[in-house]
Parts: C-alpha cells; structure tokens; sequence
C-alpha cells in the first residue's frame, strides 16, 4: 500500500521567498531517496466566478497555507528514506539551516489512504 504524505503549513507572506528555498531543497530530498513528489501548492487567487458548491456548508479557505504532497512505494520505502535523508549531507544541512528558524509558522502532516476507484 502507498504511503501519501500531506504536509500543510500555516506560512508567513513576508518569508515567500526563503518557504520556496525551502520547498525546493526537501522536493528534491524526497524525489533522491524514493519518493514521488505532486509538488508544492502555495495560496492563490479564487477565480471571479468560483463560489461554493455548497452554500452554508462551504467556504474559501484561509490564504497563509501551503500543502505539500508526496508518496512512497509503501511503508519499507518511506522509512528507508527517513533514515537515508537522515545521514544525507543535504538533509543534514536542510535541517540545519531551518531548525531554529523555519520559513513557516506551524505545519501539520496527514498521511493519506486512495479511495479506490469503481470499476
């Protein structure tokens, strides 16, 4: 069974530009050590025509979140690259470099299950 992560980060508007550092350094960390990286999704604008779909239940969300999606093979794979990433030179520096001051607020991680498709 796939391991899917959802990474959603509460991110700071002023430090844009040090979240997508960020963001590029751990895309390519996954995508060394195993794992398929869907990217990145930073805030964007709601086009003029969107509304909810369904009114008194719906509404847009908040504009300082970030999600980050990725996936493994399964769960042998995932751990495997928790502790390649680990005693990587790269994630070592990565870890170094945003430990004491990320370029986020908060972050908080989903692990995700497909709902199979009908046939």
């Amino acid at each position: 069974m796939p391991v899917t992560c959802e990474v959603r980060y509460r991110i700071d508007p002023d430090r844009m530009s040090e979240f997508e550092a960020y963001a590029h350094i751990w895309t390519e960390l996954i995508e060394r050590h195993g794992g398929m990286h869907h990217g990145y999704f930073l805030p964007g604008k709601r086009p003029d025509e969107a509304s909810v779909s369904f009114a008194g239940q719906g509404s847009d969300g908040a504009h300082d979140i970030a999600i980050a999606l990725f996936t493994f093979a399964d769960e042998a794979a995932y751990a495997q690259y928790r502790e390649q990433v680990a005693k990587d030179p790269d994630g070592i520096a990565a870890n170094a470099r945003f430990r004491d001051d990320p370029p986020f607020v908060s972050y908080e991680r989903m692990f995700l299950t497909p709902l199979p498709r009908r046939g």
